[in-house]
């Protein structure tokens, strides 16, 4: 009988700010080998659901499980332990401006007891391969790389240490067409050859389409719908079909301040 636990499984998670709620009661499941894509408004709690997962934020209220096992209960070595099975690629690539690529891409190799460092930047050169650039690339600096590089870099980092859980934050925003083209290919590629387990936030709904294996919306702090990549351009869920569509009515109700002229 096939094995068929989550590999990520959340519970009623809710998470406030004061007096916003971010998650709300959240329930979702992550399948072992995926690539599930969260969608949805600002501020629907996508990037908080990340930051809680991985214990940069502590839910109000919930259970997070990765492997059936309650992560809110590890401490010390087993939470690095736990921090070991995951490449993460930031919003806004979140790399140091200070060093070079190689060690941007290699820093948490660069961590590691007895890391030497020929070596780390040997596993960076194949890493910087992997995401469509070129080794002398390795010895430049943030501000000598294009927006496309950046995020491409971020990417390599990601995947450097070969982890089982990848998390993608917004991974082509600010790209144009064909270099967010060339990034989602990338994501693709790179995921089934790791045989990895992947979260991605995006507002790009076409990288939604082309990546995903299952979409899941996010408003308001809940999950309003998930389901099949191929389902989600023609549900009859009122949520997804207003946000897929771009329609300005619906239950999605955006706030909007009025101008004086």
């Amino acid at each position: 009988m096939p094995d068929t636990m989550p590999k990520i499984q959340l519970q009623g998670l809710s998470k406030s700010f004061d007096s916003v709620m971010a998650l709300d009661g959240l329930d979702l499941d992550v399948k072992a080998g995926e690539i599930l894509t969260l969608i949805g408004p600002s501020g629907a709690g996508k990037t908080v659901l990340l930051k809680c997962i991985l214990g940069l934020l502590k839910p109000d209220y919930g259970s997070i499980k990765l492997d059936g096992r309650d992560v809110g209960r590890l401490r010390g070595p087993e939470y690095d332990q736990f921090l070991n099975q995951f490449g993460i690629s930031f919003q806004r690539s979140g790399l140091f401006d200070g060093l070079p690529v190689w060690e941007n891409i290699g820093f948490r190799l660069l961590q590691e007891k007895g890391a030497i460092k020929s070596e780390v930047r040997e596993q960076v050169l194949a890493k910087l391969q992997a995401v469509g650039l070129s080794p002398d690339v390795a010895d430049l600096f943030t501000a000598e790389l294009s927006g496309g590089m950046q995020k491409r870099v971020g990417i390599a980092r990601a995947l450097a240490g070969e982890p089982s859980i990848l998390f993608l934050d917004e991974p082509t925003a600010g790209l144009d067409p064909i270099m967010s083209n060339v990034i989602n290919d990338l994501m693709i590629k790179n995921v089934r050859e790791l045989g990895s387990t992947a979260i991605v936030v995006t507002s790009n709904l076409t990288t939604a389409s082309r990546i995903s294996d299952r979409i899941a919306m996010l408003h308001e702090g809940k999950c309003v719908w998930v389901g099949e990549a191929s389902e989600a351009a023609s549900t009859t869920n009122a949520y997804v079909d207003q946000f897929w569509n771009k329609r300005k009515d619906g239950p999605i109700k955006m706030p909007v301040a009025s101008l004086a002229f």
